[in-house]
């Protein structure tokens, strides 16, 4: 999920910020007139790829059945139960599908996380579009479309176990993981395509890894490719209730063909390429607090356990490079062993896209909490998520195939792999 990953054609991914400043609480009611429009990201949902991913997994009901609830609220109230329940319903749902819960209620393969983004963007459509009776405010829309946001990427689902609970994965010595994903992305390429991590995350949430250290109980949530959405805040509101609690957390993306990366380090850029919503920003990465910001963040996962362990069928590197401008200079050097003193990024070593970001964010804050002595974290590249050699033609292929599944299953089988690793050096580590 990084800019020359993407420029050079791959089809793969990749401190509390300062809030947007809401809408004025007197703001007046949306009208026919005034409805906002589809998002760029909404539209892509007429695609015969889309439709098909949804048909094919049973998902293709959910946007038409929460037009229909919301056409039965009478109030903003009953609208905001509703966006609560019908998300937090779409995220579990999904995460049942993947993990073998209930029936498919389609042919397309389990494991898959493209019927999770695509059936949230039916369901944002409906709410954005939405005209009520009673009347709807600009920032009530908007708070509607946070709430639906935050409930069906699962970051209001997050439940660490307390340690010395008792049974169901929360007793005394069970670890806390606490593990990131994304959307697809780079629809414009190949809007077939799927994101590795966001499998990962549906895959893991909620189950228990055994490791040499013991149980982990592993919690997870998926965030947007959108820059606006990092820029108001959504990573650290998401995360700060549970870093405190958690005894190692990973964000994932997908990065670079055949190989897992541990990224090192992580810098304060963001590099322009477009997201999700054909949006590019080119600046250093806001948060809140700019004065006090580095320009560089470090994971503290056990990088050499990682990377020593045979975690799967493909190689996990310990990426030490990035890219800066020197103390002094005005050019960008590539740095193969990290940064040198007084430096300004302009890439981490999982560059300087959304993925870097998150990593930067969460690593960020990390340390503001005053965590970064004793909670292991930091950001895991998977490989990309290739469809078979016969199947790579976005303008004729088939949404899925068996190499594409296969790949996918030893991607997430790989990352549970490599999460027990980390688990237990960390343990060993602390003790």
């Amino acid at each position: 999920m990084t800019p020359i990953r993407a420029r050079i054609g791959v089809l793969g991914l990749a401190l509390a910020a300062g809030l947007a400043t809401p809408a004025s609480a007197t703001a007046a009611p949306v009208t026919a007139a005034t409805a906002p429009a589809p998002t760029v990201e909404e539209r892509r949902l007429d695609g015969d790829a889309p439709r098909e991913i949804l048909r094919r997994s049973g998902f293709a009901s959910a946007a038409p059945a929460f037009a229909r609830g919301l056409g039965r609220a009478d109030s903003y109230r009953a609208a905001r139960r509703l966006v609560a329940r019908e998300g937090s319903a779409l995220w579990r749902r999904a995460v049942d599908r993947v993990q073998g819960r209930g029936p498919a209620r389609g042919d397309l393969s389990r494991d898959d996380d493209r019927p999770l983004y695509w059936a949230r963007l039916g369901m944002t459509r409906e709410l954005r579009t939405w005209e009520p009776g009673f009347g709807l405010s600009e920032r009530q829309r908007a708070g509607l479309l946070d709430e639906l946001e935050r409930t069906s990427r699962g970051q209001r689902d997050i439940r660490l176990p307390q340690h010395g609970t008792g049974s169901g994965g929360g007793g005394k010595g069970v670890k806390r993981v606490l593990l990131t994903g994304f959307d697809p992305f780079t629809l414009d390429r190949d809007i077939r395509i799927s994101n590795p991590s966001g499998a990962v995350a549906l895959a893991l949430d909620g189950t228990v890894i055994d490791t040499p250290d013991g149980p982990a109980r592993v919690e997870t949530a998926v965030f947007p490719v959108r820059w606006q959405d990092f820029a108001e805040g959504a990573v650290e509101r998401a995360l700060r209730p549970y870093l405190p609690k958690a005894d190692l957390f990973t964000t994932v993306s997908q990065g670079r063909v055949g190989k897992f990366d541990v990224e090192r380090t992580n810098g304060a850029w963001r590099g322009g390429f477009p997201d999700n919503g054909n949006v590019s920003r080119t600046e250093t990465v806001p948060v809140a607090d700019p004065a006090s910001q580095p320009q560089w963040t470090t994971t503290t996962l056990p990088y050499e356990a990682i990377t020593a362990a045979d975690t799967g069928r493909f190689p996990v590197l310990d990426n030490t490079a990035v890219t800066e401008i020197p103390a002094g200079g005005t050019e960008p050097v590539v740095r193969p062993d990290g940064p040198t003193p007084g430096s300004t990024a302009r890439e981490g070593g999982g560059g300087n896209y959304l993925s870097n970001e998150i990593a930067y964010r969460a690593t960020l804050l990390r340390d503001r909490l005053g965590l970064h002595g004793t909670l292991p974290g930091g950001h895991v590249h998977t490989p990309v998520l290739q469809f078979g050699p016969d199947n790579a033609d976005p303008a004729t292929g088939a949404v899925t195939d068996p190499a594409f599944v296969r790949n996918r299953l030893d991607i997430v089988a790989q990352t549970r792999a490599i999460l027990a690793v980390a688990v237990s050096a960390s343990g060993r580590d602390r003790s």
